[in-house]
Parts: C-alpha cells; sequence; structure tokens
C-alpha cells in the first residue's frame, strides 16, 4: 500500500519562496509519474507540475512556468516542488500524487492531469500574504 506525505506548507509573503516535499512509502516508485496539484478555496483542483519517471519530462501549468520547478530524489523516494517569485495567487492546499501513467506531450497532461493518478497525499497548505 502507497502512502504519500507533503511536507513544507507555510505562510510566505509575496515574492518569497518555499519548498514542497513529497515522501513515499510502501511501494518502489521508480517507474511512476508524479504531479502536483493544487486546490484554492471554492474552486476545482487543477494540476501545478508533472514529472514523468519514463522520460523526465517535465510541465507545468502556465500560470506556474518559470516559478516553479518539480525534481526528484530516487535514492529518498521524494518528489519536490520548488516555489519562487510567490503570488497570493498561489494559496492553496498543494498536493502530490504518482501513477503508473505516461503523458505522451504537454496538451495530453494539460487537458487532464489527474488521469492515471492512483495515489494522493492529504495536502499541506500554502498560504502567500503580507
Amino acid at each position: 500500500h502507497v502512502q504519500l506525505v507533503e511536507s513544507g506548507g507555510d505562510l510566505v509573503q509575496p515574492g518569497g519562496s518555499l519548498r514542497l516535499s513529497c515522501t513515499a512509502s510502501g511501494s518502489t516508485l521508480d517507474y511512476y509519474t508524479w504531479g502536483w496539484f493544487r486546490q484554492a478555496p471554492g474552486q476545482e483542483r487543477e494540476g501545478v507540475s508533472c514529472l514523468s519517471s519514463s522520460d523526465g519530462s517535465t510541465y507545468y501549468a502556465d500560470s506556474v512556468k518559470g516559478r516553479f520547478t518539480i525534481s526528484r530524489d530516487n535514492a529518498k523516494n521524494t518528489v519536490y516542488l520548488q516555489m519562487n517569485n510567490m503570488k497570493p495567487e498561489d494559496t492553496a492546499v498543494y498536493f502530490c500524487a504518482t501513477g503508473p501513467v505516461s503523458y505522451s506531450d504537454y496538451e495530453s497532461w494539460r487537458v487532464n492531469p489527474q488521469f492515471g493518478m492512483d495515489y494522493w497525499g492529504k495536502g499541506t497548505q500554502v498560504t502567500v500574504s503580507s
């Protein structure tokens, strides 16, 4: 049984940075694709970023391109989301997820980023405010 635990959420000022971590336990997920998602109050969950374990491709939502970076430490079974130049609209609960899915290109991920994500963490709160 796979368990995902997110950490690193906090209150940060606009323009600041945070690094979220997602650690997996219970199984080896070397060939799974990883994703970060977020959900703001009253809004639907949206895909933020994706890291394909098959070829290392990374995808980002337009709203975070150039500011967020997804990465992975296989030895620690941990995926990270480095968030820089943060904005108040980044405020949300952030979730990580993983699954045995492969996206052929950015568009295939963008239209349905939750597809194939079998395992989910419980989320960590990120608040961007002065």
